[in-house]
C-alpha cells in the first residue's frame, strides 16, 4: 500500500499526521508528538475497513496514551455535566413541587371542616357542592370563600341555610389569607379531586405499610455514588492501561495521583464541589433542626387497642365525656379506668376484638367478671402511650380554645372519630398556632356580654374587618412564653 504523508499548516506546529490511506506498519510506529489529537472521524471508518489490519489499528489504539487521555477526559466531563444537569433538574422540580396547588391549600386552610367526600365534618362534605349551590357555581364560590360574611350581610339566601344548618359555625374568612389565584386553585381542586386508593381495612393495631418514594436529596446522593464509582472505575482502567503501553515501552510503571494533588491542578472544581456539598449539608441540617419535636403522623402503639372509630365515630360518645379536663383546664387529660368500666361492666365484648382487649382493662382494674367484684391487690396503671406534646416552655390551655373559644376538637386532632388507633395530624409548630389565631374569627363578639366593651372598641377600630384572635392580641408572645 503506498504511504501518503501531510503536513499541517504552520499554525499547528507543522505536526506530521498519517494519511487515512498510510500503512498499517507506517501507522502505528508514529510518534505521539506527531499525531493531530483531533481524529476524524471519517478517516478512522476508513481506516477499520482496511483488510487485513483491523488488529494492528487496534493495537495501535491500545499503544497511544493521548487516546486513553481523550476518551478518560471525555466521559469524566460528561459524568460531571450530567450530574449537575440532573442536579439542577431535580432542584427545579422541588422548587416546582414545593409552590402551593389545590391539594395543599386546601389542606391547610380548608381540611379541618371539610372534606373531599359526602362526610360531614364541622362543615358539610365538598362531593355534590357545584350542584348544590347557586348557578354559576364557581363564581359562587369564589365569594363564598373570600368572604363569606359578605355573601350573608348582602342577604344570600343559600348562605344563610347553610350557615344555620351547620350548628352556626363562623367560617374562617380567605379574603387577605390567601389570593383570589389561591382561592381558584381551590375551587379546581374540589372540581376535580383526586382518586384516593382504597385501603384494606385492618383491625386496630395491625401495621400497615407505606410506601413512600425516593425524596430528592436522597435521588441526588444516589446518583452522586455512581458518578463517583464509575469515575474511580474509569481512572483504574486508565492507569492499568498506561501501565501496559509503559511495559511495552520498557518504561516503569505510572505513578498514581493523589488526592491533594489532583485538588491541587483542579482547584476551580474542587470549590464549585465544596459549594455544592456545603448547601447541601447546610439545608439537611436546617431541615433537621426545624423538624425537633416535630411529630406529625406520629402514631404510637396502644397498651390496648381501643378504637376511636367504635367509641367517637360508631356509638358518638362525646370526646369530654372521656376526656373531661378539655373543658375544666389546661390539659385534656387520659381518662381513668374506672371511667371505662362505668360502660364495660357491662360490656364485656367488643366488635372488633371480641374479649381480648376489654380483658386487659379488667386486668389493670382487678375487675373479676364472674365474681362482679374488684381485687384491689391486682390492680396497676395501664401505660398508654402519649400522642399529643407540647414543649414546656409553650403554654396552652384547652378549656380556653374549646369552652370560650368554641373551637371544635377536630381542628387540632383531626377526624379522631374515624380513627382506630389516635394520630397526631397536626404539626403543634409555633407557625401554625400563629396562621390558626390569623384566621379565626373571636365567638361570642355578640353574645358575651361581659368584653361589651372590649368588643365594641375593636368593632370600631377594625370597621368591617372580621375580629381575629390576632387584633385581640392573640400573637404577643407573653400569651404562650412567660
Amino acid at each position: 500500500m503506498l504511504l501518503v504523508k501531510s503536513k499541517i499548516s504552520p499554525r499547528q506546529h507543522n505536526k506530521n499526521i498519517l494519511h487515512p490511506f498510510a500503512s498499517a506498519d507506517d501507522f502505528c510506529h508514529v510518534n505521539n508528538s506527531s499525531i493531530n489529537q483531533k481524529i476524524i472521524i471519517p478517516d478512522l471508518i476508513i481506516l477499520l475497513h482496511l483488510s487485513g489490519n483491523c488488529h494492528r489499528i487496534l493495537l495501535f489504539l491500545i499503544d497511544q496514551t493521548f487516546f486513553m487521555n481523550c476518551i478518560y477526559s471525555r466521559l469524566v466531563q460528561f459524568l460531571l455535566k450530567s450530574f449537575f444537569l440532573l442536579t439542577f433538574i431535580c432542584a427545579s422540580a422541588s422548587i416546582g413541587l414545593s409552590a402551593d396547588d389545590g391539594g395543599k391549600i386546601f389542606k391547610q386552610n380548608c381540611s379541618r371542616c371539610h372534606k373531599l367526600d359526602d362526610t360531614k365534618l364541622t362543615g358539610p362534605g365538598m362531593k355534590g357542592v357545584f350542584d348544590r349551590v347557586p348557578q354559576p357555581a364557581e363564581e359562587w364560590l369564589f365569594k363564598w370563600i373570600k368572604n363569606n360574611k359578605a355573601v350573608m350581610a348582602a342577604g344570600d339566601a343559600y348562605g344563610i341555610k347553610i350557615y344555620n344548618e351547620n350548628g352556626k359555625q363562623n367560617m374562617d374568612v380567605m379574603d387577605g389569607i390567601i389570593s383570589d389565584e389561591d382561592i381558584k386553585t381551590v375551587i379546581a381542586y374540589i372540581k376535580n379531586p383526586p382518586i384516593e386508593k382504597k385501603e384494606e381495612v385492618k383491625s386496630p393495631g395491625e401495621e400497615t405499610a407505606h410506601e413512600e418514594g425516593l425524596s430528592t436529596f436522597n435521588v441526588l446522593l444516589i446518583v452522586a455514588i455512581v458518578l463517583i464509582i464509575l469515575v474511580s472505575v474509569l481512572g483504574s482502567v486508565k492507569k492499568n492501561l498506561q501501565d501496559i503501553v509503559n511495559a511495552k515501552k520498557g518504561l516503569p510503571p505510572s505513578e498514581s495521583i493523589g488526592a491533594i494533588k489532583w485538588a491541587s491542578q483542579h482547584k476551580r472544581f474542587v470549590v464549585l464541589i465544596g459549594l455544592v456539598l456545603g448547601a447541601i449539608t447546610v439545608r439537611a441540617i436546617y431541615i433537621g433542626v426545624m423538624n425537633i419535636g416535630v411529630y406529625e403522623t406520629y402514631k404510637p402503639e396502644q397498651p390496648i387497642k381501643f378504637s376511636h372509630k367504635v367509641h367517637a365515630g360508631k356509638l358518638s360518645i362525646n370526646c369530654v365525656y372521656c376526656h373531661s379536663g378539655a373543658e375544666k383546664g389546661r390539659t385534656s387529660g387520659v381518662p381513668s379506668a374506672n371511667v371505662c368500666m362505668n360502660c364495660h361492666k357491662a360490656i364485656s365484648e367488643g366488635p372488633l376484638t371480641g374479649k381480648v382487649e376489654i380483658a386487659k382493662i379488667y386486668d389493670a382494674v382487678g375487675w373479676d367478671p364472674a365474681k362482679g367484684a374488684y381485687d384491689e391487690t391486682k390492680q396497676h396503671p395501664i401505660k398508654w402511650a402519649r400522642v399529643h406534646t407540647l414543649p414546656d416552655f409553650a403554654y396552652f390551655n384547652h378549656s380556653q380554645h374549646v369552652v370560650v373559644g368554641k373551637q371544635d376538637c377536630k381542628n387540632c386532632h383531626g377526624d379522631v372519630a374515624s380513627m382506630d388507633e389516635a394520630e397526631q395530624v397536626s404539626p403543634l409548630t409555633m407557625a401554625w398556632c400563629i396562621d390558626c389565631h390569623r384566621k379565626t374569627e373571636v365567638p361570642g363578639m355578640a353574645t358575651n356580654p361581659y368584653y361589651e366593651d372590649l368588643h365594641a372598641k375593636l368593632k370600631e377600630k377594625y370597621k368591617g374587618e372580621p375580629i381575629t384572635v390576632e387584633k385581640m392580641g392573640g400573637l404577643d408572645c407573653i400569651k404562650c412564653h412567660y
